[in-house]
């Protein structure tokens, strides 16, 4: 089966007994595997992916796109996932390969090692977006908007957001004269005035241009 781009339109809700991954199921697709990521735009930290199987008919309570949920619902959410009968891996690419390959490449990078360390096959990979995973000889559909729509791609996104989150979190113990706790890398204006101040750690993303301006800035102390 062709990749497949799906544009969003009326594909349901989470939830939805109607949705597109039950109508799926119905079509034989019995293992549907979602795949989401976060961290494409910060400035500093690991792209992180995820891929979710979750079994039909399986109810993750208050489970939704994970930019809909506060972070203490997201980590409720997150837990109930890796403690329920789902199958899940998560893929991470840190900062130098991002450098060196870009933010799009790595983040497919991520997805592609998040599917392939799953512990069985699935039939069929939904992936949030406009773009199916290169690295995966499987059946795939990229679908617009299936973070919002799709559980399996809910799950992936909250799982890849809380572990990208904890990730910084444990940044920020290392490198305390940047709040990575609070902006987790992303280009906030307390991240921006940081890095114009203490200039880019060896987590920062060298080939993003705020990084790059702060590299240039004259007599900067670098951060350790």
């Amino acid at each position: 089966m062709a990749p497949q781009i799906i544009i969003k339109d009326d594909m349901g809700r989470i939830g939805d007994p109607q949705g597109l991954e039950n109508r799926l199921r119905k079509t034989g697709y019995r293992r549907v595997v979602g795949v989401d990521e976060a961290g494409r735009g910060p400035l500093a930290g690991p792209v992180v992916a995820a891929a979710v199987i979750l079994p039909e008919n399986l109810h993750i309570e208050g489970l939704d796109d994970s930019k809909k949920l506060s972070p203490t619902k997201r980590n409720l959410v997150f837990d109930r996932i890796v403690s329920s009968d789902a199958v899940y891996a998560v893929g991470i690419v840190d900062n130098e390969i991002i450098d060196r390959i870009n933010i799009l490449r790595a983040s497919l990078q991520a997805m592609a090692s998040a599917v392939n360390k799953l512990e069985c096959t699935p039939d069929l990979v939904i992936v949030d977006g406009k773009m199916t995973i290169s690295g995966v000889n499987l059946p795939q559909m990229a679908i617009i908007g299936g973070d919002g729509t799709c559980p399996s791609i809910a799950a992936a996104s909250v799982l890849a957001k809380v572990t990208r989150d904890r990730i910084m979190d444990h940044y920020a113990k290392l490198y305390p004269l940047y709040s990575f706790g609070r902006h987790k890398g992303y280009p906030t204006a307390e991240h921006l005035k940081e890095l114009r101040a203490y200039g880019p750690t060896p987590i920062h993303r060298k080939s993003f241009r705020p990084v790059q301006e702060a590299v240039s800035e004259p007599n900067l102390q670098f951060a350790e």
